[in-house]
C-alpha cells in the first residue's frame, strides 16, 4: 500500500528528505555493526503488568526475535499488505512486532489498551484487518479474551499462548515483503470532528523524517539510553523513540502506564540520557529539589515535554539548577513536527510556549490562514489555523474525503489555532483548537461520539460533551445535559455505566455532569462547544477554588 503520489515521492527523494531505508533495513545494519549493544528493555514491573519476567534485547537478539516472529506470522498466512491490529501494553513484544511487520511488508495498526469493543469493532471494519495481535492479560484485564468477544470473526493471536517471543539465533529467514520505503508501515488512529477515530497511514519515509526531527531536538547519539513513557501506538512514542532508535542504534527502555516513582527510579538505574515526561511531573520535580536530589540523574542530558504550555520557571529550574535542558515538543499522528530547544529558543519564557517556524531549507513548511476565509496571515499578533506540509506529513486519512483536510496545494489543515508571535513574527504559539477535540492526558477524544451516545440515554433530552481543565491530565470530560421537563438527572456513575455498556473505553467517560436549560447553539443549530467549555470551566473553578 503506497499512498504517496509519484510526484511527491520524486520531489522529496530529490530533496534528500526521503530515501530507501526501511525500519528492518536499519535493524539489519545495527545487528551487524553493534550486535551486543542494548536495543530494547522492559520496565522492571513487567511481572505485575503481564505476569512475565522483564525482557532485555540487544540488536542481534532484536533481529532474531523479529525474524522468528515474522516466520510464525507468515506460517499463519500473514504477509505483505495484510493489515494487523495490535493491542499490547508497552512491552518488548510490541516493539518487536513493528520490526517483524516491516520485514513481512505487513501493515501494523496499533490501538491503545484502553480501547473497548466499541472502538475495536469500528477499527476492524474500517481497516479490513486480517488478524489481531494482543496479550493474554494486562493486570486484571483479559485483553485477548475481550478482543475475541468483540471480534468473533477475526483471528486474535496472543503472546504467551499463540505466539512466543524467541530471542535465540534464528536459522531461517521469512519471505521478505517488497521493502519499499514509501510503503505504508503503520495505520495509527486519531479522533476528529466526524465522531469516530480516523486511520492515519504512514510510510517508512514519513516516520523516519519525523524521527530525524526528534533526533535533532533531543541531540540523540548512538550511545543514548532513551526512557519512553508513552504507549507505542502514536506519534510521541513512535516518532520520538522507536524510529530515532532505529536511525541511531541507541537503546529504548520502556515504561507505561506512568508511575512517577518507578519512572524516577528508571531514570537513575538505567542511566537514562533522554526522556519525555508530562508537564505535571516536571513541575513537581522543579518545585521539590529534595526529591530531585534523592536520585542520581547525572546521565540525564535533556528531557522533553509537551501537550500543554510549559512553565517558564520549570524550564529555568531544570536548566540552571539541575543542569538538564528542556525541549518543548508539538506533534501529531498526521505529521506535525515542531519543537523549541535551547538552541532555537534560549529564553525559558519563549521555549515554554512558542515554537520556531521552520526555516526555508527545512523538509517541512508551514503557513497560517484565516479559519473562515482561508486567507493567508503573516503579521505578528495575528491568529489563524496552522497548515503544514513536507516530509513528515501523511497523505490523508484512510477511507475519508481528504479534500476536507488538505488545501489545493497539499497543506494539511491541523485544526490548531496559532498566534504568530516572537521577534519578527518567527514563532508560533498554540492558542486553541479549531476542531472540537478533547485532549485527556494525551488521549485525543472526539466529543461528537459521546454526544450521540448520551442523547440516547432515557433520562436525557439533549447532550453535549466538552472539556474542563485538570492539572494532571490537561483536560477532563464534562457531560452537559438538558433534561425532559420534570425529569431527574442520572447520577455520574449511572451515566458512566451506560457508556461502558455501549462499549466505550474508560478514558472517554465523563467525570462531571452539568445541567443546562438549553444548549448554546449557533444560527445553524450547531452546539457552540466553546461556550459550554467557558461555562463549565467557570463552574468548576467556583466549586474548586
Amino acid at each position: 500500500m503506497i499512498t504517496s503520489s509519484e510526484q511527491r515521492i520524486q520531489t522529496l527523494t530529490r530533496a534528500g528528505s526521503w530515501g530507501n531505508a526501511t525500519l528492518h533495513s536499519l535493524l539489519a545494519h545495527h545487528a551487524q555493526a553493534r550486535p551486543t549493544a542494548l536495543a530494547l528493555k522492559d520496565q522492571p514491573n513487567r511481572m505485575e503488568l503481564t505476569g512475565d519476567a522483564p525482557l532485555s534485547l540487544n540488536w542481534a537478539e532484536l533481529d532474531s526475535a523479529s525474524e522468528a516472529l515474522a516466520i510464525e506470522l507468515q506460517a499463519r498466512g500473514i504477509g505483505a499488505g495484510n493489515r494487523l491490529i495490535a493491542q499490547l501494553p508497552n512491552v518488548v513484544e510490541l516493539a518487536v512486532l513493528y520490526y517483524a511487520a516491516s520485514k513481512l511488508g505487513a501493515i501494523l495498526s496499533p490501538v491503545p489498551v484502553q480501547y473497548g469493543s466499541h472502538e475495536l469493532r469500528m477499527i476492524a471494519a474500517t481497516l479490513g484487518a486480517s488478524a489481531m495481535i494482543s496479550i493474554q492479560h494486562l493486570r486484571d484485564t483479559p485483553l485477548a479474551e475481550q478482543a475475541r468477544t468483540a471480534l468473533p470473526g477475526l483471528p486474535v493471536l496472543a503472546f504467551g499462548s499463540d505466539l512466543q517471543l524467541l530471542t535465540g539465533p534464528c536459522a531461517q529467514r521469512c519471505e521478505r515483503g517488497p521493502g519499499d520505503a514509501n510503503a505504508v508501515l503503520s495505520i495509527c488512529w486519531t479522533s476528529g470532528t466526524t465522531g469516530t477515530p480516523k486511520g492515519v497511514p504512514r510510510s517508512h519515509n514519513m516516520w523516519l523524517a519525523t524521527g530525524r526531527h526528534s533526533m535533532t531536538a533531543g541531540s540523540y547519539t548512538p550511545d543514548d539510553v532513551l526512557l519512553n513513557p508513552f504507549p507505542l501506538v502514536n506519534m510521541a512514542a513512535l516518532g520520538g523513540f522507536l524510529f530515532p532508535s532505529a536511525l541511531q542504534g541507541c537503546a529504548i527502555v520502556l515504561h507505561h502506564p506512568l508511575d512517577p516513582a518507578l519512572f524516577l527510579g528508571q531514570l537513575q538505574d538505567e542511566k537514562i540520557t533522554f526522556a519525555i515526561a508530562p508537564p505535571a511531573l516536571l513541575n513537581q520535580l522543579a518545585k521539590t529539589p529534595q526529591m530531585w536530589r534523592q536520585f542520581d540523574f547525572s546521565a540525564l542530558r535533556r528531557v522533553g515535554s509537551g501537550s500543554a504550555p510549559l512553565a517558564p520557571w520549570m524550564i529555568e529550574t531544570f536548566d540552571r539548577e539541575y543542569g538538564v535542558e528542556v525541549v518543548n515538543f508539538y506533534g501529531s499522528n498526521e505529521g506535525i513536527s515542531l519543537f523549541a530547544t535551547p538552541e532555537t529558543a534560549p529564553e525559558p519564557q519563549v521555549r515554554a510556549a512558542m515554537f520556531p517556524q521552520p526555516p526555508e531549507d527545512a523538509d517541512i513548511a508551514t503557513r497560517v490562514v484565516d479559519p473562515d476565509t482561508g486567507a493567508p496571515l503573516s503579521g505578528s499578533g495575528e491568529r489563524g489555523e496552522l497548515l503544514i506540509s513536507g516530509a513528515t506529513v501523511f497523505d490523508g486519512y484512510l477511507d475519508y474525503d481528504n479534500s476536507l483536510v488538505f488545501s489545493d496545494d497539499g497543506y494539511f489543515h491541523t485544526g490548531d489555532l496559532v498566534e504568530i508571535c516572537g521577534t519578527g513574527g518567527n514563532y508560533y504559539r498554540i492558542v486553541g483548537r479549531c476542531k472540537d477535540i478533547i485532549n485527556r492526558g494525551g488521549m485525543k477524544i472526539s466529543p461528537a461520539e459521546i454526544d450521540l451516545a448520551l442523547e440516547q440515554h432515557p433520562q436525557v433530552l439533549e447532550a453535549a460533551a466538552c472539556p474542563y481543565p485538570d492539572e494532571r491530565l490537561g483536560e477532563k470530560i464534562c457531560a452537559c445535559l438538558v433534561l425532559p421537563e420534570g425529569g431527574e438527572p442520572p447520577t455520574l456513575q449511572a451515566l458512566q455505566d451506560y457508556l461502558l455498556e455501549q462499549g466505550f473505553a474508560r478514558f472517554k467517560l465523563p467525570e462531571r455532569i452539568e445541567l443546562f436549560a438549553q444548549l448554546p447553539r449557533n444560527p445553524l443549530g450547531k452546539v457552540q462547544r466553546f461556550t459550554l467549555q467557558e461555562t463549565v470551566t467557570a463552574r468548576h473553578k467556583e466549586s474548586n477554588p
